[in-house]
């Protein structure tokens, strides 16, 4: 009975300290998350000046209201696409049912996209939209080649 409530007491602690030493750690390296990194990567490809970077801002943020609840539907559509999966009672009409509600956020945030390129790409350069265009589609090839190596290596 001692060793169940020393360890139960150890292990609490463990829980504590680490809770502790992430949240210290997230405060301490407060960079910016990987999605800004990679929007600032774009400017800088891009050669984006001061006005154009804030009146992209600006339509971004006017579009959060938007964005928002859309990428929050898209979310939950694949945590329950994931959940029907691996369900006790998986079937593959409850799979097609959740992959279906996943399709159906992806098409409403492509549609939103879609809208908000309309807006972003008039503040672009022709220059500008062809390096984007570029950018994208060297995206598209690296994850087509990443495709590729998976594919193969399952081959072995």
């Amino acid at each position: 009975m001692k060793n169940k409530i020393i360890i139960s007491t150890l292990a609490a602690a463990l829980v504590v300290a680490g809770l502790i030493a992430t949240k210290t750690f997230a405060a301490e390296n407060s960079a910016p998350p990987a999605r800004g990194k990679i929007l600032q990567r774009i400017a800088g490809k891009l050669n984006l000046t001061d006005d154009q970077k804030s009146q992209i801002k600006a339509v971004l943020a006017g579009e959060k209201d938007n964005l928002q609840p859309l990428l929050g539907q898209l979310h939950d559509a694949r945590k329950n696409l994931r959940a029907a999966i691996r369900g006790s009672e998986a079937s593959e009409t409850s799979v097609r049912a959740a992959s279906a509600k996943v399709a159906v956020a992806e098409s409403d945030l492509a549609v939103e996209r879609m809208k908000i390129y309309g807006k972003i790409a008039p503040i672009l350069t022709e220059a500008q939209r062809r390096r984007l265009s570029d950018l994208q589609q060297r995206a598209d090839e690296f994850v087509d080649s990443a495709s590729a190596r998976i594919g193969s290596g399952l081959d072995n």
